[in-house]
């Protein structure tokens, strides 16, 4: 009986393993006049490290509006990214974690869907370019079971070869599957 007891108190679930995978998906705003109408969907690959690190890559879209009169003009955003995550501190069994992270990205992004000229006549100057950058965030992870984690996230881009805002700033839920 007592082994029993002894030994299943020693088995723990065993989280964040070196070369362990996940697959994310994260939703939020972007910050702005509007945030109700300005959305991100993003989906990414994690592959952890020692000690709760982990190196991700990412495929985002991002969508808001500017006005122009009564018009509302679509600015969208198609990007990949790449970076590392660093564990800053939580509890000894990583129930819960606070992550900073740090990403280079590029894409691509498209104002009115390529038209440049309004119903009005009016001419949009702001260019669809190619862009790059760099990003940062700060996520709070919290497993919900051995392979669900729920993200609470706190981010911002910078981006250059823009002609729209260079600093992006947003906050979003995610939730991660560990293989």
């Amino acid at each position: 009986m007592l082994f029993v007891v002894a030994s299943s108190t020693i088995v723990q679930a065993q989280r964040m393993l070196p070369k362990q995978k996940g697959l994310e998906i994260n939703t939020g705003t972007l910050s702005s006049d509007s945030p109700d109408r300005n959305y991100y969907l993003s989906i990414g690959l994690t592959v952890n490290g020692r000690n709760g690190n982990y190196r991700l890559w990412a495929l985002e879209y991002t969508h808001q509006f500017s006005t122009y009169k009564e018009l509302r003009i679509p600015q969208e955003t198609y990007s990949m990214e790449a970076g590392y995550s660093f564990y800053l501190f939580g509890d000894i069994r990583k129930n819960i974690s606070l992550n900073a992270g740090i990403t280079g990205l590029i894409g691509y992004e498209t104002i009115n869907r390529g038209n440049d000229i309004l119903y009005d006549g009016a001419k949009i100057l702001n260019e669809e370019n190619f862009i790059y950058g760099a990003g940062g965030k700060l996520s709070l992870e919290t497993y919900l079971s051995d392979h669900f984690v729920l993200l609470v996230q706190a981010r911002a881009k910078v981006f250059w070869g823009t002609s729209l805002e260079q600093l992006r700033p947003s906050a979003g839920v995610g939730l991660r599957y560990n293989f």
